[in-house]
């Protein structure tokens, strides 16, 4: 079984508070996860909000949740009954004990949105992304494998590059054609599929939804603008926003998108293999992406990240910011990566106290006292 560093986290939230929820895309892995932790206590209840069954113990959820008041009970794909948050609060208020829900839900901004209502101050929030190498060992064959089949434990697991390939365009095939109308999507699954694709075309470009628009064959920019909001609330598109900092230039002030799983980014792009995607246009952009999710799985939940672009050229591909300290990484597809000029000039407007190269090197190496070239195999810890 794959190690989830999320475990220790989500067991120390439910050692804490009464509730916790985690959030994940589909088949990323939460209900393993769920039932790792529920093993540690004795007599939880599970069930699966998607299942008829289930949901009918629910019919009388007051009278439910006093019944099994002593136990921890597992709620999956929460978000499939929404009414649920209301009969959560009043529960949770009359047993405040630490351990008694864990909610799992697949769709963050309205997961968010529905439980924040109903349990702010009562529940803590953390999110299951995709393996990161560090879960399947960092070592350079399995992170090889790891960038070509991304971190849905399924594709990462299956017996070869095809039969990943072929899951994960089930996957996206499903998610469009019926996860997305489960919750209450009605927008054609081949428009939003168009709009996937070309979202991964423009890999950790500038987002132009007037732009989108005029190729999706005259959507309004508003429109477009829903479609990156569901995309990024249901954890499959990471909206990057630009850092601003009072340095009397002209920034950037568009966000970059990112298909947030590497296997899904190929996947859309049609790329099968190790060998196509070190020849396809978009390896480099597949690469920033692909380190990206890893620096942010890596950082502590109060981080902050952003990138840094100005006019002039200056650009740093992320940065990071935790308790007022700033660490600023580019990432580069060579095994012998030299920055730019803009490189050195955004480490002089943001100041940072580091900055990191990430590259696929063998041996870090220094450039500049506070400057380092390292593997994603090697990224600090902090």
């Amino acid at each position: 079984m794959l190690y989830r560093k999320l475990l220790v986290a989500l067991r120390s939230r439910l050692f804490l508070q009464p509730a916790a929820v985690l959030l994940g895309p589909r088949q990323v892995g939460k209900t393993t996860l769920a039932r790792l932790l529920a093993a540690e206590y004795p007599d939880a209840v599970m069930l699966d909000l998607e299942r008829e069954s289930d949901r009918a113990r629910l019919a009388q959820p007051e009278a439910f949740f006093a019944r099994h008041r002593g136990r921890l009970m597992v709620l999956d794909e929460v978000q499939a009954l929404p009414e649920l948050f209301a009969a959560l609060r009043p529960e949770i208020d009359a047993d405040r004990r630490p351990g008694r829900f864990l909610l799992l839900g697949s769709a963050s901004g309205l997961l968010l949105r529905q439980s924040s209502e109903s349990l702010a101050g009562r529940v803590a929030y953390l999110e299951l992304a995709p393996l990161l190498i560090e879960e399947v060992g960092a070592d350079p064959q399995h992170a090889a494998s790891l960038w070509l089949r991304g971190g849905f434990p399924t594709s990462y697991t299956a017996p070869d590059d095809a039969a990943s390939f072929a899951w994960r365009g089930d996957f996206i095939q499903t998610f469009l054609a019926r996860d997305l109308p489960q919750l209450g999507v009605t927008i054609p699954a081949e428009t939003l599929r168009r709009f996937w694709r070309m979202c991964a075309h423009l890999q950790g470009q500038l987002f132009n939804a007037s732009q989108l628009g005029a190729a999706l064959g005259g959507v309004a920019h508003t429109t477009v603008g829903r479609y990156l909001d569901l995309f990024v609330d249901t954890l499959m598109l990471r909206r990057l926003e630009p850092h601003f900092v009072n340095v009397g230039k002209r920034l950037v002030k568009s966000p970059k998108v990112y298909v947030r799983d590497s296997g899904m980014l190929h996947a859309l792009l049609n790329i099968a293999t190790t060998d196509e995607l070190i020849g396809h246009p978009a390896a480099g952009q597949s690469w920033e992406g692909f380190v990206i999710e890893q620096i942010i799985g890596a950082a502590p939940p109060q981080a902050g990240f952003t990138f840094y672009r100005t006019a002039a050229g200056a650009e740093m591909d992320l940065v990071v910011t935790v308790g007022g300290r700033s660490i600023g990484y580019e990432i580069k597809l060579s095994n012998a990566p030299k920055p730019g000029k803009g490189f050195w000039h955004a480490c002089e407007d943001l100041g940072v106290e580091r900055a990191y190269v990430v590259a696929p090197v063998l041996e870090p190496y220094a450039l500049a006292d506070n400057v380092e070239v390292v593997s994603p195999l090697m990224l600090p810890t902090w």
